[in-house]
């Protein structure tokens, strides 16, 4: 009985153990075949020879209705593995006509000890079916005795090229690639982490002359990357493009930047730049043409920078649109002299007036009601000196000095918009801030992403700020409705049936190559419908030979372009009618004296 008990005992101890092996066994099992099944399947195709990449596709961008800017094309790397060619003669020779190279040229890449070399890089397909097809047919009509010269060792890989198809229309916003896939400038380089794909893995059986068909096995498959919504509209676009362009060339000027943006969600319609390049085609491009200058290039912004000025006059309770001031020809603050564009006697503008026809002299006196600390926050918070935030790569914060380094010429310097520069992206910000209510949303040119499976993810919402209160915004857009007006400095900017507001800026430019002032900058930036601001558009136009008043050659490009986007947008016309400001003392005793005569006549009615 006891021998029975000890071989029962055995027995389950050896079922145990039976059981805890296949327990064992089937856990690893599971552990190599399921858990960590890509992990050994890697670990093998590193171990063999026969191994390539399977090339990802990049990610789209395209503007705000999916119309694709920029996009990944299927194409062929040709390779060849060098030790299987005897005669590197004669198979260049063959190989040259459709490969589309020179002889010596396919020679040096098949000449070596090299697996693996690149003959032709991103060729088209239809070149490795042309090549292929030849080399078979040429080796099937080879006799036995004439095996030996057998065209073999070249292989084809998938591979992909960037295609542009809107050619230059929005490349300084966009960029391009490099040749090896990498992204170079704008939107394609700042955004390269995602928008790259991840490259898969395939295993092949190599035969004598190529991959064996059927062998392949793909190891981990490609991915392609994330696509980039832009906020930009390729219609608005094409018109902001063509005008800037056509301005530039009329001008003779060395450039030219158009952007359209709407002032409450900061998001960018249009971007566009003159000159500009195919990013296509960029071996004869020039670095200089390859910047993006709305948020790289500064400038001091003359004229239209005065509004900043006169925002904090009149959030201060400084001044208000009717107060009169006393305006020279040219006054001397700091032992140096300032003078307004045209002589002039001594004239009494209020300050809408001194606005509308953009006396410097008057906004310095407006200026100096403030201290120059008041004046510097107050130009700080509309975004001096500092990024939009707009994400573009190599965006400036332009150049803004600090109180302490001010001399005694630098407030009134920088009351009437110089002494400090900015890009073109800023100073569409400052205005958008003013037709925004006085509240500043940072620029974007991205909508969202969309990943492989095609979700789509909108940006988060753009960080804002208040600057101004909204009753200062708005005194401030009625006053500068003046300057499209008649008597203003910019009457080429009105656009039929829409109440127009914006300012001129025609500044002296400063030459980094010389160190001094050399031309000019001549820029108009607007809004519309000034009532109820839809869209704000800003025109810069730098070193133009001959005329460079910004009225002039900004102004139309502004009408232009908003007067397309008004329609495009189906943005009513205004309803409203233009209130009248006086501009001088004079208008403003009329303008008293027919008030003073309607309640006059209001209250003898009302006796009656």
């Amino acid at each position: 009985m006891g021998n029975l008990n000890l071989s029962a005992t055995r027995i389950r101890a050896l079922f145990i153990l039976i059981l805890i092996f296949f327990l064992i066994f089937a856990a690893r099992l599971i552990q190599i075949q399921g858990i960590q099944a890509t992990e050994y399947r890697n670990k093998a195709a590193n171990e063999m020879q026969s191994t390539r990449a399977i090339p990802a596709a990049r990610g789209e961008i395209t503007d705000i209705n999916g119309v694709a800017f920029a996009r990944s094309v299927y194409a062929i790397n040709i390779v060849v593995d060098q030790t299987m060619i005897d005669d590197a003669v004669q198979t260049a020779t063959f190989a040259a006509p459709y490969l589309g190279m020179s002889v010596a040229e396919v020679q040096s890449a098949i000449t070596g000890t090299k697996r693996y070399a690149m003959v032709a890089r991103s060729a088209k397909p239809a070149i490795w079916r042309e090549l292929s097809s030849a080399i078979e047919l040429f080796n099937a009509s080879l006799s036995k005795e004439n095996l030996d010269k057998r065209i073999v060792g070249f292989f084809s890989e998938r591979n992909f090229i960037r295609e542009y198809p809107s050619g230059s229309l929005v490349s300084s916003l966009i960029g391009f690639v490099r040749q090896d896939g990498i992204g170079a400038t704008g939107i394609e380089s700042s955004m390269n982490s995602i928008i790259t794909g991840t490259d898969g893995r395939y295993s092949f059986a190599r035969g004598l002359d190529a991959e064996i068909p059927g062998s392949q096995n793909e190891i981990v498959a490609a991915k392609k990357g994330t696509s980039v919504r832009l906020t930009i509209d390729r219609d608005v676009q094409w018109v902001a493009v063509n005008a800037i362009q056509e301005a530039v060339d009329k001008a003779r000027a060395q450039s030219g930047t158009v952007i359209v943006m709407d002032p409450k969600t900061g998001q960018i319609l249009a971007h566009a730049t003159a000159p500009t390049f195919d990013p296509n085609n960029t071996k004869s491009v020039t670095a200089a043409n390859m910047r993006n200058p709305s948020v790289q290039d500064v400038y001091e912004p003359g004229s239209t920078g005065k509004v900043m000025t006169l925002a904090a006059a009149l959030e201060e309770k400084k001044v208000t649109p009717e107060t009169v001031l006393k305006v020279p020809y040219s006054l001397t603050r700091g032992g140096e002299k300032f003078r307004d564009h045209d002589r002039h006697p001594v004239q009494y503008l209020t300050t809408s007036g001194v606005l509308a026809i953009s006396s410097n002299t008057g906004t310095i006196k407006i200026g100096e009601m403030l201290s120059n600390q008041t004046l510097y926050n107050y130009l700080s918070k509309f975004g001096m000196g500092k990024s939009t935030g707009s994400g573009l790569p190599g965006e400036s914060g332009g150049i803004f000095h600090p109180v302490s380094d001010w001399s005694g010429t630098t407030a009134p310097t920088v009351a009437f918009g110089q002494g400090y520069s900015l890009t073109a992206m800023q100073a569409t910000s400052i205005f958008a801030t003013i037709a925004n209510d006085g509240v500043r949303v940072s620029p974007t040119v991205i909508a969202g992403t969309t990943d492989t499976s095609g979700k789509f993810t909108a940006s988060v919402p753009r960080t804002n700020e208040r600057v101004i209160s909204a009753t200062t915004a708005k005194q401030l857009r009625l006053m500068m409705e003046s300057v499209v007006s008649a008597k203003g400095t910019a009457p080429s900017a009105a656009i039929d049936g829409y109440r127009v507001a914006g300012k001129t800026g025609t500044a002296n430019r400063y030459d980094t190559e010389c160190g001094c002032y050399s031309g000019y900058t001549a820029s108009f930036i607007g809004f519309a419908p000034a009532d109820d601001p839809k869209y704000v558009i800003s025109v810069t136009i730098q070193d133009p030979r001959g005329a460079y008043y910004g009225g002039s050659l900004g102004g139309p490009v502004f009408k232009k372009v908003m007067s397309f986007v008004l329609q495009s947008e189906h943005v009513a016309p205004t309803g409203t009618r233009v209130k009248p400001i006086a501009l001088t003392k004079g208008e403003l005793l009329k303008m008293q004296s027919q008030a003073m005569q309607i309640k006059v006549r209001q209250a003898s009615a009302e006796k009656r």
